[in-house]
């Protein structure tokens, strides 16, 4: 991994006790960090250790878009709501982090001292006591410099490059030169001159006309985002064309390479490319067969068999606002407690071939572990 020079100087500066200065080290380069986990996670901890709160729980926020289940925020995120008492919360964090991390000494403790200092009295003592900070997650070591790691990494790539070589040999692993299962059989889905010379049909009703150049480019960054392994951007731009009147060679083309998508996890979804439930509403079409991650609370769930069903209840989760209400299909039993929130990732399909309205096919729940007991 190469080494950030940015990113290297602030974490020094934090763990050396500089906060102040890893806070003005970072904050300039927001935009040119955005979305990178590392960032915000060492400029969120530099703020918390810093007393700056409001900015560690701005950067924990964003942190935990990118990377929903990582111990480390939570951590961050717990101790944030624990001094400002709301200890049901951070109880719900803490839990969630032993479910990740069952040794996890920080949230350990964290429920001890909750269990040991219940009642808002006897927490309010504890919290003039000073001993919160012995409950912040730790700040991450700086890497390495490059030069330290030449030579070792250059012995480990050669040993591996080896031992990979013979179990290619031996066809106990695929070949990655072989683009059968690799991402790089994207070029086998280029467009021929062909097809660039008539890319669009004239006559015919479609729901979205785009002109020559339109489609063209529509097609090429599909194909560059699935390359990317952004799935649910690329299939945005493959709903374009296959709604439209694109040819029917690029058609064909958008529904083959649509079958080589990936059906994604809490741990592997992107969520910058995460559509909210008002893109979805406004135009359906486009979003079909989309994965997407909602938070929100559970209502008149069914469970019948290998199915569970509810009514979702989009952006709810704090109670203060509800988007609307989209049915929710998983195809398996699932437990859900209906009083408190939960996120899921499922699939966008459409109720009708009107677009009248939508359904979440079910691929996974995420609910907290105090949630779950």
């Amino acid at each position: 991994m190469k080494i950030d020079p940015v990113l290297q100087k602030a974490t020094r500066l934090a763990r050396s006790g500089n906060y102040e200065g890893a806070i003005r080290t970072l904050e300039p380069e927001v935009n040119r960090y955005y979305g990178s986990f590392r960032y915000y996670y060492i400029l969120a901890a530099s703020c918390l250790y810093a007393g700056d709160f409001g900015g560690a729980l701005t950067y924990f926020r964003l942190a935990r878009d990118v990377k929903m289940r990582d111990p480390l925020v939570m951590l961050g995120l717990a101790v944030l709501y624990l001094r400002r008492g709301e200890t049901d919360k951070a109880v719900d964090f803490y839990l969630d982090v032993r479910e990740l991390d069952p040794k996890n000494k920080i949230a350990q403790k964290a429920l001890i001292v909750i269990r040991t200092h219940s009642g808002p009295d006897a927490f309010a003592a504890w919290l003039e006591t000073g001993k919160l900070p012995s409950l912040y997650p730790p700040i991450p070591r700086a890497g390495f410099s490059p030069n330290m790691l030449i030579i070792p990494a250059a012995a480990v790539i050669a040993a591996s490059l080896l031992c990979f070589g013979i179990l290619i040999k031996f066809r106990v692993v695929p070949n990655p030169l072989n683009p059968r299962g690799s991402r790089q059989i994207a070029v086998t889905f280029n467009l021929s001159s062909e097809e660039r010379k008539e890319p669009v049909q004239t006559g015919g009703s479609y729901r979205y006309i785009l002109t020559r150049t339109d489609a063209l480019d529509t097609y090429d960054k599909a194909l560059s985002l699935f390359t990317s392994y952004r799935d649910e951007a690329a299939k945005i731009n493959l709903n374009h064309i296959l709604e439209s009147n694109a040819s029917e060679g690029l058609k064909n083309k958008a529904r083959i390479l649509l079958d080589f998508m990936e059906v994604p996890g809490f741990d592997s979804f992107r969520h910058t490319d995460n559509a909210s439930y008002g893109d979805v509403i406004r135009d359906p079409f486009l979003y079909r067969d989309v994965h997407v991650i909602w938070r929100g609370m559970a209502t008149n769930v069914t469970t019948v068999g290998n199915f569970t069903t509810f009514d979702f209840l989009v952006g709810y989760d704090t109670r203060k606002t509800l988007e609307g209400i989209v049915p929710v299909v998983f195809e398996k039993a699932i437990a859900l407690n209906s009083e408190y929130p939960l996120e899921v990732l499922g699939r966008v399909s459409l109720v009708n071939t009107s677009g009248d309205g939508i359904q979440l096919e079910g691929v996974a729940i995420h609910q907290s572990g105090r949630l779950e007991k």
